[in-house]
């Protein structure tokens, strides 16, 4: 039997919880775990962390893109990356909304133009948390409206190639904003 031929006789849902439990929650996430059941019969855990959806802005300029830095703790380091979030308050914020205001809270920048790229699974090996990937062009600049939990965060323009640069160099390690690079580039093929 081919792979394929294998692959398309396995059940819509392979892997089905027969009990969840809460282990842990707070206002940014949950975690819970699972017991499961395979489609053949064999029994697991699965441990999933349960996050808000966050949206992430490819702010896009004068042929380069503006980034921001921050302290990410669990990490314990410093990266340039996209201006990314969401909101624990309003978990269901329509995407097109959080990113506008995700972009004018870390840069301070307010788009003429959003364009959704697609939609990624940040980490779907533990956690159901989605990420909107929005490019935002015709750029206006404004003043930054940083909340406590991003004291230190600096936000500056780079031309393309140095984002590149960047991430040869490690100073961009967020699978995130990578990805949304990926969902750019392709964006900009199909636009020539």
């Amino acid at each position: 039997m081919s792979d394929e031929a294998s692959v398309s006789a396995l059940p819509e849902h392979e892997l089905t919880a027969t009990s969840s439990t809460v282990v842990y929650a707070n206002r940014w996430m949950t975690v819970r775990e699972d017991l499961t059941l395979r489609y053949d019969g064999v029994e697991g855990v699965y441990g999933v962390v349960q996050k808000p959806d966050f949206a992430l802005v490819v702010p896009y300029a004068d042929g380069g893109f503006h980034l921001v830095e921050q302290y990410r703790y669990t990490v314990g380091g410093r990266y340039w990356e996209f201006p990314q979030g969401s909101w624990e308050g309003r978990p269901d914020a329509d995407p097109l909304v959080l990113a506008r205001g995700e972009l004018a809270e870390e840069t301070g920048l307010t788009a003429g133009s959003m364009t959704p790229l697609g939609h990624l699974f940040a980490a779907y090996g533990f956690a159901d948390q989605g990420c909107h990937v929005l490019l935002a062009t015709d750029l206006t600049a404004g003043g930054t409206d940083l909340d406590e939990t991003e004291a230190g965060l600096i936000s500056r323009w780079f031309p393309e190639p140095e984002v590149w640069q960047l991430i040869a160099d490690g100073r961009i390690k967020d699978a995130p904003t990578i990805a949304a690079l990926a969902l750019f580039q392709r964006h900009r093929a199909q636009l020539t």
